[in-house]
């Protein structure tokens, strides 16, 4: 971000301290978007960028800046943004949890265009509905760069006779079973058993495939329509609909910090999906009531709960959503964890949190910006008393944050 006639101008894919000329590509009234034209100077922390397509697929924006570099502009980039639009000036310490910083996504989403040489694989471009077609990728995990090839040859060497639109693939936590999601425009009078014979004899790491003939709205499955995932000493059932998070190497630290010295009667997890956090929670509180309104998640939930029974714990799964909950429920747990949507929390959730008034909240967030809307609200009843970064998005702008508050004592 730089400045012009008190103007903000972003630039992506600049360093700080370099000098650059820029062509502007929009002029909002506030500030400006544009592009490099040329490099005058530029820093010495630059570094080559590993990938080929780096500024053009849109994923990634910091392969030009070292690692350890990210982390630290993340963390004034966090601070920066809850002080500005939360008015939270937290001074205490930012806990900054790194990734490897390349092979870490276990999900990652193609889609599929036709062109003059034929169909190709890759992403959407940054701000553009036009495909940078990719053979490789080095954030992903071997085994999703393993599909990628298989399916880049599959594509292009034009074995699939239907009209296939979009991938997805979502690899185990050791990194050798997927689930796969196709999306075709139609089958073209080919069964759905032949189109998935030929994905699963390409790609025989598949454990489970779901097709999509968009034409006619409908899914068609093949296999148990999940994959166990292993963190830690546990391990989670998720189906092709549920979230989960994308980088395997820190969701394991993710979940154990999230709960980490928490204990009592009560916790209450909100926007649970298929019950990450639930799961470590239920060590330590006599019960847990997992929220989530996303079905196919909460049938992963449930069976995720039931290894959790077995074990004497106890969580009770509402498939509902988190406003309509908060709305209705009489319980006052003794901890509130939140797992939002990048969307954040409604205005109804967040002072509906206020007067529940449990001791205590953590909040993992994935949005700087609407983790300070959210906390500013919050703050008038509760405190900061602890924030940590996880970096589950290395080479992006992406960041996770765990906060942990704690309610204050009245007249204070």
């Amino acid at each position: 971000m730089g400045h012009s006639e008190g103007v903000a101008v972003f630039v992506p894919f600049v360093a700080p301290g370099e000098t650059v000329t820029v062509r502007l590509d929009a002029h909002k009234k506030k500030f400006a978007r544009g592009h490099v034209e040329k490099f005058l100077e530029t820093s010495p922390q630059r570094v080559a960028a590993r990938c080929p397509y780096f500024t053009r697929c849109g994923g990634c924006h910091y392969q030009h800046l070292p690692y350890d570099a990210q982390l630290s502009y993340k963390r004034e980039i966090l601070l920066e943004t809850l002080a500005r639009l939360g008015a939270v000036r937290w001074a205490g310490p930012v806990e900054v949890h790194a990734s490897p910083p390349f092979g870490y996504r276990n999900r990652a989403q193609w889609k599929v265009r036709p062109a003059t040489a034929g169909p190709e694989i890759g992403y959407v471009e940054a701000n553009s509905e036009t495909l940078c077609a990719v053979d490789q990728c080095p954030i992903l995990s071997p085994r999703l760069e393993d599909t990628l090839a298989r399916l880049h040859g599959l594509v292009g060497r034009r074995e699939i006779p239907a009209a296939l639109a979009e991938v997805e693939a979502f690899a185990d936590g050791e990194d050798e079973r997927i689930l796969l999601g196709a999306s075709f425009t139609h089958f073209g009078g080919i069964t759905a058993a032949v189109l998935g014979g030929l994905l699963s004899e390409a790609i025989p790491a598949i454990e489970s495939l779901l097709l999509h003939d968009a034409s006619r709205d409908r899914f068609e499955l093949l296999g148990p329509g999940y994959l166990k995932y292993r963190v830690g000493d546990r391990r989670y059932r998720v189906g092709h609909l549920s979230f989960f998070q994308v980088n395997r190497f820190l969701v394991g630290a993710l979940a154990q910090r999230a709960a980490a010295g928490a204990a009592g009667s009560l916790a209450l997890e909100l926007y649970a999906g298929v019950g990450l956090f639930s799961l470590p929670l239920a060590a330590g509180f006599e019960r847990v009531i997992s929220v989530e309104g996303n079905p196919a998640a909460t049938r992963d939930l449930a069976e995720n709960a039931r290894s959790v029974a077995d074990s004497g714990g106890t969580i009770q799964v509402r498939t509902q959503d988190a406003e309509e909950f908060l709305l209705r429920t009489q319980e006052h747990p003794d901890l509130i964890l939140l797992d939002p949507p990048r969307s954040g929390l409604s205005e109804a959730v967040r002072a509906r949190l206020a007067s529940i008034g449990s001791p205590e909240i953590r909040y993992v967030s994935c949005d700087p910006a609407t983790l300070a809307r959210d906390l500013k609200v919050l703050c008038e009843t509760y405190e900061v008393v602890g924030m940590e970064l996880f970096d589950l998005f290395p080479q992006s702008f992406h960041l996770e944050t765990l906060v942990r508050l704690r309610r204050r004592e009245r007249g204070t």
